[in-house]
């Protein structure tokens, strides 16, 4: 999944998307110490998409963050 596509996303799916990463990078690994995965690359893309999508979730919650504190008022 590339930058556009994730950025598109909210942040539900983006969570989504994220766990279902994990389960996918979690499997490989299994794989790999059972001897059952001759190509490891799997594990390093799964890592990096992680990586990836967490950035851009951080993003858009920090943007969030920063609307909703703007928005209110300063009590005097």
């Amino acid at each position: 999944m590339n930058n556009e596509e994730l950025r598109s996303k909210s942040v539900d799916e983006l969570v989504k998307i994220i766990l279902d990463l994990r389960k996918g990078q979690f499997n490989a690994r299994f794989q790999k110490s059972q001897g059952a995965l001759e190509n490891t690359a799997p594990i390093r893309v799964a890592r990096r998409a992680v990586a990836r999508a967490k950035t851009i979730l951080n993003e858009k919650r920090r943007v969030e963050a920063v609307k909703a504190s703007t928005g209110k008022k300063k009590a005097a």
